[in-house]
């Protein structure tokens, strides 16, 4: 996905992480951006658990969820700012835009990879607020 960036060197990476970054990057971008959601649920484990509350557990809970943001926003896409991967778990800073808030969302995903496929998800989301106590940006 254009604009992510890790937050270690290539270098510091197995090629086991490598390959779990990617999953998330084309499930990301499959599922939010292009809306293929096909493309995106191949990456799913058999079990995929879900800890976010807006979804059930599942492939067919994920595609619900999908199914339902796109109905409700849209033009709702996400980007990714920043990559953390270490050994089976991958997470992602991300900004959203066109969604449920007017300057859009920040938030962190954290996904746990099981053999390449993405077997459990958490999230936690933001709003962007018109202004900041600092100068700092949430990105």
């Amino acid at each position: 996905m254009p604009g992510a960036v890790c937050a270690s060197p290539e270098l510091a990476y197995s090629d086991k992480e490598r390959r779990n970054r990617d999953v998330v990057l084309d499930f990301y971008e499959n599922a939010f951006n292009r809306r293929d959601y096909a493309g995106a649920l191949m990456h799913l484990g058999t079990n995929y658990i879900q800890h976010n509350p807006g979804a059930r557990d599942g492939a067919a809970g994920l595609r619900e969820f999908f199914t339902r943001l796109a109905e409700q926003y849209p033009q709702f896409r996400i980007e990714i700012r920043r990559v953390f991967i270490e050994g089976d778990m991958v997470a992602v800073h991300v900004r959203s835009f066109n969604g449920p808030t007017r300057n859009g969302e920040a938030g962190v995903n954290i996904f746990r990879l099981d053999n390449g496929k993405i077997v459990e998800h958490w999230d936690v989301v933001q709003p962007i607020p018109d202004q900041m106590p600092h100068p700092n940006t949430m990105f």
